[in-house]
């Protein structure tokens, strides 16, 4: 079933005079901006992705907007779109494409179950760097989790984006320890509210 706005909020929500937070396919409208911003963030350093990801990310935008619970927070100025965050929830059939797999054998399935089946999971966050070192991305996590359900929101980054590592932490997000032996080339966090941090 298509992820729409919750019940109780519109398809476009403005939470402060900088932040928009859209619901469902609503950000399609903007997807060029955001593959623009995207292309602008995630082609350099550490991340170095090609023409290639960057196209990729464009053709799973609107599978992404069909997801449940599917929102994206943009952080909006007279130049355009500054930065955005997408996130939907995590299926109770925990996904095993992409980093999910890694995700699954740092935590085992009792803590993947506990921790971030359900709850709100932030996939891409990105700050153009003219809009970095004002408070932007914090911005963009504390909307675009505002109503994660019973504070539950969780994401992961690569362990080698030692800046953007360092970052969580000093936002407050909870780095998820790795089961013995099983650590992989990401690190999982969970938001500062979440219940089981």
């Amino acid at each position: 079933m298509p992820a729409g706005p919750p019940p109780h909020r519109p398809t476009l929500d403005i939470r402060s005079p900088d932040i928009v937070i859209c619901y469902g396919q609503a950000v399609l409208d903007l997807a060029d901006e955001l593959v623009d911003a995207y292309a602008d963030v995630f082609s350099a350093p550490p991340w170095n992705e090609d023409e290639e990801t960057i196209r990729l990310f464009a053709a799973r935008l609107p599978a992404d907007a069909r997801r449940r619970g599917f929102r994206t927070a943009l952080a909006q100025s007279a130049t355009g779109i500054d930065g955005f965050a997408t996130g939907w929830l995590t299926p109770n059939a925990f996904p095993k494409n992409r980093a999910y797999a890694q995700v699954a054998a740092q935590l085992g399935p009792a803590r993947v179950k506990e921790l971030l089946t359900g709850a709100l999971e932030i996939d891409e966050l990105a700050v153009r760097p003219h809009a970095r070192g004002r408070g932007t991305g914090r911005d963009l996590l504390t909307e675009i989790t505002a109503d994660a359900p019973d504070r539950r929101a969780w994401l992961l980054t690569s362990r080698l984006a030692h800046d953007t590592v360092a970052t969580y932490r000093r936002l407050g997000w909870h780095e998820v320890t790795a089961l013995p032996g099983t650590e992989t080339g990401v690190v999982v966090f969970l938001a500062p509210d979440h219940p089981n941090r």
